[in-house]
C-alpha cells in the first residue's frame, strides 16, 4: 500500500492532466481522494484538472470544426450517440456543455457534433471555461469531502475482495441497460 501512495505521489499530477485531458471523472475524484489523505494538494489538483479538462474539451471541439473528413471514419460505428448528443445540443443549447462533462459516453461527442453544428468557437470556448471549473469543482471537491467514507470502504473491500466485483458488474450491467434501452425512441 505505501509503494502505491508512494507512486500516486510521484505521478499523481501528471496521471491527472493526462486522463483530465480526456475527461476522466474517476481519476479526478481519485485526485480529491488522495487530496484528502494528504498524498496530494487539492488546489493544485483543481487547477492541474481544470486547465487540462478544458484543454481537452477545446481539442475536441477543434477537431470537430477543422479536421472533419478525418474523424468522420472514427465516428461511422457511434451515429446513434453523435445522434443523442446532437439532441442534447438542441434541447439544452449552452447548458448542454455543462451537462455533457457528467455524461459517460457521449462527453467526447458533444464537443465534436457542436463543433460539426457550426457553434461558434470563441462562444464554446468561454462557456467551456465555466463548464470545466464547475465539473472538476463538484467531483474534487465533493471526493476530497467524502474521502473518509471512501477510505473506510476501501478497508472493508479488504475484508470481503469479492464485493467490488460484484458492485462493478452490476454498476456496468445498470450502464449498460440504460445506454441499449432507455435511449432509444418507442
Amino acid at each position: 500500500m505505501e509503494d502505491t501512495l508512494t507512486n500516486l505521489t510521484t505521478w499523481g499530477y501528471l496521471a491527472l492532466a493526462f486522463f483530465s485531458f480526456g475527461g476522466s471523472l474517476v481519476v479526478t475524484a481519485a485526485a480529491g481522494v488522495l487530496s484528502f489523505m494528504g498524498e496530494m494538494n487539492l488546489f493544485l489538483s483543481l487547477a492541474i484538472g481544470i486547465i487540462f479538462n478544458y484543454i481537452g474539451d477545446m481539442f475536441l471541439f477543434y477537431l470537430g470544426k477543422y479536421q472533419k473528413k478525418d474523424i468522420k471514419p472514427y465516428f461511422e460505428k457511434h451515429k446513434r450517440k453523435l445522434a443523442l448528443s446532437t439532441l442534447i445540443l438542441r434541447k439544452y443549447g449552452v447548458w448542454a456543455i455543462f451537462i455533457q462533462k457528467f455524461l459517460y459516453g457521449i462527453k467526447t461527442l458533444v464537443p465534436i457534433s457542436m463543433a460539426l453544428s457550426r457553434y461558434d468557437f470563441k462562444k464554446f470556448g468561454f462557456y467551456n471555461i465555466f463548464a470545466s471549473i464547475f465539473f472538476v469543482t463538484v467531483i474534487m471537491v465533493s471526493a476530497y469531502y467524502a474521502g473518509g467514507t471512501i477510505k473506510a470502504l476501501f478497508n472493508y473491500f479488504k475484508d470481503y475482495p469479492w464485493v467490488p466485483f460484484v458492485l462493478l458488474a452490476s454498476v456496468l450491467g445498470i450502464i449498460w441497460y440504460a445506454m441499449e434501452h432507455l435511449t432509444k425512441k418507442r
